[in-house]
C-alpha cells in the first residue's frame, strides 16, 4: 500500500487540470450594437506638421487612425544666463522655458547630475 499517496496525488492533479480546462472554455461574448461612427473631421494640418495614419481590422470593420504632430516653433535659443536665472546650472524645471532643451535634457546632462552646466549647454547649442 505504499503506492497509495502518489496515486492519489496524480488523480487529484489530473482532476484539477480537467476541471480547469472545462472552466476555461471560450464562450462567445454577447453581441452589442457598434458605436456610432464619428462625424467630426480632422482640421487641415499646418505646414511642417508630421502626419501619419494606420489602418486596423476590428470585429466591427476597418478602423483608420490619423494623427498629426504640430511642428515645434521654439525660436532662437536663449542665453545660459536667461535660462539659469543667474545660477551656475540649469535645472529641469528651468529647461521647460525652452521646449527643445527640455526635450533633450537627459541627453544634454552628460554627467547625469540632474542639471546642465554652461559647458554642456554650449556643447548642445553647437550641435543643434
Amino acid at each position: 500500500m505504499t503506492y497509495r499517496k502518489p496515486l492519489l496525488a496524480i488523480v487529484t492533479t489530473g482532476s484539477m487540470l480537467l476541471a480547469g480546462s472545462l472552466l476555461a472554455q471560450d464562450q462567445p461574448a454577447p453581441m452589442s450594437a457598434p458605436p456610432p461612427a464619428p462625424t467630426a473631421s480632422m482640421p487641415a494640418s499646418s505646414p511642417g506638421a508630421v502626419t501619419s495614419s494606420a489602418q486596423m481590422q476590428t470585429p466591427q470593420g476597418q478602423l483608420t487612425v490619423k494623427s498629426t504632430v504640430p511642428p515645434v516653433v521654439a525660436g532662437p535659443a536663449p542665453s545660459f544666463e536667461e535660462l539659469s536665472g543667474g545660477s551656475r546650472y540649469i535645472t529641469a524645471d528651468q529647461a521647460t522655458a525652452y521646449p527643445l532643451l527640455a526635450n533633450d535634457f537627459a541627453f544634454v546632462d552628460k554627467a547625469k547630475t540632474g542639471h546642465i552646466t554652461k559647458a554642456e549647454y554650449e556643447r548642445w547649442l553647437s550641435t543643434k
